[in-house]
């Protein structure tokens, strides 16, 4: 996994998280589903990359 992609996979789930977190905190849903989606989309890119990089060895 390069580093470039493996960061932008973790900051998409940092930045989901808290804004999921912070979304429930003031009851905005449709917020929280937003973060929740971000949180997966970089869940999904570092399986990707793991994935990739697994199959290089």
């Amino acid at each position: 996994m390069s580093t470039g992609e493996k960061a932008k996979a973790k900051a998409e789930q940092v930045v989901g998280m808290t804004v999921r977190t912070l979304a429930h905190a003031v009851h905005k849903d449709d917020l929280a589903a937003k973060g929740a989606a971000l949180e997966a989309r970089g869940k999904a890119r570092g399986a990707k990359e793991g994935a990739k990089g697994s199959l290089k060895h």
